[in-house]
């Protein structure tokens, strides 16, 4: 009974060390160097943007390639705005090999190589 008992807390640890690991390195691939709870709050509004957006736009079937079929993300990154001076945004990459941008402090859509996206993109005024 003990053996088991410690085989059950052995797991637990594990799956804590994973978890953590997986944690850091997630971080540093969304640019949060520093953990603190705006860099949290940052990590989370980045991730919940990031899903819901691709979500709808994937149930608007906006990627003609695929007909309406969700479109696999081959790269997320970070980059800097240098046509506005400062900032940053997320630039999205897809397998079908388009691309959407999203601004790293609202979420907003800020670019797109899709044309039904146009409609979405702020102005340009």
């Amino acid at each position: 009974m003990k053996g088991f008992i410690l085989l059950i807390l052995g797991i637990i640890v594990a799956v804590l060390v994973v978890g953590g690991v997986a944690a850091i390195h997630v971080m540093h691939e969304a640019g949060i160097e520093d953990i603190s709870a705006d860099s949290v709050n940052t990590l989370m509004d980045k991730m919940f943007n990031s899903h819901s957006s691709e979500s709808s736009d994937s149930s608007s079937g906006s990627d003609s390639s695929n007909s309406g079929n969700v479109v696999d993300i081959v790269k997320e990154e970070v980059k800097q705005n240098y046509q506005n001076g400062e900032g940053s945004y997320k630039e999205v990459t897809y397998e079908d090999g388009g691309f959407r941008q999203y601004d790293t402090k609202t979420g907003e859509l800020v670019g797109s190589s899709y044309e039904s996206d146009q409609g979405k993109l702020p102005s340009m005024e």
